[in-house]
């Protein structure tokens, strides 16, 4: 979809940004507005804490809260709401990111997410080694698990407060480490911080677990049953003595996540020009409901939810437990406590050296690789940053630790060693981009054009060109070559059209099949016309279907099926598969104007602009400024 533009006075119009790219500004500010909301509160209860009040602190979140239904009775503080049943849908918004990021997103790729968790794990060990190598000979040794776990909030939230240069990669990284570390955390609470293990309990968590995997063969009431489900494994999870906080995290896992399907988005717009043509309430709601149904459940809770995770859960936690005493008792006893310097140097050197550490070692043994424009400077940055475990070391703290003046001693350390990571990572990321700017991925053509090479349709030595990156089963893509055609009617003899390949293997099964015919079909000079018909029967392009097709364009059938197996074919496909992977590119179709590539609406209109400004600013010709209207 494109942005909305603004005409002006010379008939030029001027664009808003791409929607990609005002998503991104607005993930950016909503983090940075998370991460300033959780320093407030926090503040506010260090502030609670060290007040002439400071008494009524730990007095209002010992309070019980009682709920009776019949029989049945149930109890609890008010910190434990807050740390066992709202902390629930943290966990559970977090995996449903991951299981997104999984399943169609960015760590499809399998040896793309090794790197990230490999790193994760050596962030969970290394911390706790060191701060056992501190604590080995104090009462608290088993206290470790304050320091093994990154503060998936805090961590995005100072990542958008420092604002390095094109974080994307950067943050899928981070955010797939720090949910390994909150899993790791999750498991280590339930195996060593519990109070035994209850087996029947347990059986029945099981029991739900497979329950939750069922639901989505439902055809209603699956967001129910989710909802259902989900509150019977928190309890059976509480009753079998393992934190029900793990519940979260299993639902969001075990919740379907689907890329939009091109029936579903036809549907939508064709109920669309329905009400369009007849508005009523009927064909309103079932806009809405088409809408609704052509995205997974999971980015639906994922838009949904978010907000109330961000602005209310996570500074409620905070409130109820940072607020640690900072008198000067407390500050000359940390500052010689071993627990207290175990945790600042396993949190700030443990995490950055195991994340580092972790990384180079799966990349040199080739167990893995980091997405494109992912350097090592960019990965010391953010594991400097994932020494920011507030979270889940205050919550540990409050469960490895029974006596209060220790816990206070803990939480000095885990706050110091937020801050010192914080600004660890700022310093590293400052100097790592003036000493090696980054560059936009994708931003340029990897590989020009090469006439030998490539299929080009128009003149080869052409005024204009336009290269794209396509999928032959993407809806889009078909779209896409009726503005193709409109530009060649528009600018006639002046523009030539470069088409590469990137099958999209993930939702289109028969992506590369079709890459390879049109391959083997232009190696007998039917290039653009095999590509033409297999754009006009997108949904027929099994390989008797492509059989079909070359028949009827009259192609040397023996030598089609040999050529649409050969390695050279193969090899054409995968170089502009592998173009498209330096680049970063991941979704079709991707238009390249000239060398740049091009961002925004690809009609006919738009790529005319950007081809006649391309060819200004080469020939040196400053673009006329919009006017504001």
């Amino acid at each position: 979809m494109s942005a909305p533009g603004s005409a002006s006075p010379s008939g030029s119009i001027t664009l808003e940004p791409p929607v990609s790219v005002r998503m991104k500004h607005k993930r950016d500010s909503s983090d940075r507005k998370a991460a300033a909301l959780l320093l407030i509160f926090t503040a506010l209860a260090i502030l609670w804490a060290n007040s002439p009040w400071g008494y009524t602190y730990e007095q209002f979140w010992d309070m019980h809260l009682d709920v009776s239904l019949g029989d049945l009775q149930v109890s609890a503080t008010l910190h434990g709401v807050v740390n066992d049943a709202l902390m629930a849908f943290f966990f559970f918004l977090v995996g449903l990111e991951v299981k997104r990021e999984f399943a169609i997103g960015e760590l499809t790729d399998p040896a793309r997410a090794r790197v990230p968790i490999a790193a994760a794990v050596a962030g969970l060990i290394l911390p706790a080694l060191i701060f056992l190598a501190f604590a080995a000979s104090t009462d608290y040794a088993h206290a470790w698990g304050v320091v093994i776990s990154t503060d998936t909030a805090f961590l995005l939230g100072a990542l958008a407060i420092i604002g390095p240069k094109f974080p994307a990669r950067l943050r899928t990284f981070l955010l797939t480490l720090a949910v390994v570390d909150d899993v790791g955390a999750l498991l280590v609470i339930g195996l060593f911080y519990n109070e035994g293990i209850r087996w029947v309990p347990l059986a029945v968590a099981i029991a739900l677990v497979a329950a939750l995997a069922c639901v989505r063969f439902l055809r209603a009431a699956q967001g129910l049953s989710y909802a259902v489900l989900g509150v019977g494994l928190w309890v059976a999870l509480a009753y079998a003595g393992i934190h029900p906080t793990l519940a979260g995290v299993a639902v969001a896992l075990l919740i379907p996540v689907f890329a939009p399907r091109r029936g579903d988005v036809e549907r939508t717009a064709q109920l669309t020009q329905a009400f369009r043509e007849s508005p009523n309430t009927l064909y309103a709601a079932a806009v809405t409901r088409s809408l609704r149904e052509s995205l997974s459940i999971n980015e639906r809770l994922q838009t949904s939810w978010s907000p109330y995770i961000s602005f209310l859960v996570l500074p409620i936690f905070a409130l109820a437990n940072a607020g640690v005493h900072l008198d000067g008792q407390v500050l000359a006893a940390a500052f010689t406590s071993p627990l207290t310097w175990g945790i600042i140097t396993a949190l700030v050197v443990g995490k950055f050296v195991g994340i580092v550490g972790g990384t180079a070692l799966v990349r040199a043994f080739g167990g893995g690789k980091l997405a494109p424009g992912l350097g090592m400077p960019r990965i010391a940055g953010g594991a400097a940053l994932s020494g920011i475990g507030f979270t889940i070391s205050l919550f540990i703290v409050t469960i490895a630790i029974d006596d209060a003046e220790a816990q206070d001693l803990a939480r000095v350390g885990v706050l110091a060693a937020s801050v010192l990571a914080f600004l660890l990572g700022w310093v590293i990321f400052t100097v790592a981009d003036r000493l090696q700017p980054p560059r936009a991925i994708g931003a340029h053509l990897v590989r020009p054009v090469d006439p030998e090479r490539d299929h080009i349709r128009g003149p080869v030595d052409a005024r204009y060109t336009i290269v794209e990156y396509g999928d032959f089963e993407c809806p889009f893509c078909s779209r896409a070559t009726g503005s193709i055609d409109a530009v060649f009617d528009r600018l006639p003899g002046q523009v030539r059209w470069v088409f590469r390949h990137l099958p999209l293997d993930a939702v289109h099964p028969h992506a590369e099949d079709a890459a390879k015919a049109a391959e083997a079909a232009g190696l007998q000079g039917h290039f653009f016309e095999m590509a033409r018909t297999l754009f006009a029967n997108q949904k027929a392009l099994a390989k008797d279907d492509i059989r079909g097709y070359a028949t009827t364009l009259g192609l040397d059938m023996d030598r089609f099926v040999d050529d649409f197996r050969s390695a050279e074919v193969i090899r054409r496909v995968d170089d502009d598969r592998l173009d498209a992977e330096m680049m970063d590119l991941h979704s079709t179709p991707t238009f390249f104007v000239g060398e740049k590539r091009h961002i925004g609406p690809y009609d006919s209109e738009s790529l005319i602009r950007a081809l006649e400004a391309a060819d200004q600013a080469q020939a040196g010709i400053p673009a006329a400024p919009p006017r504001s209207t």
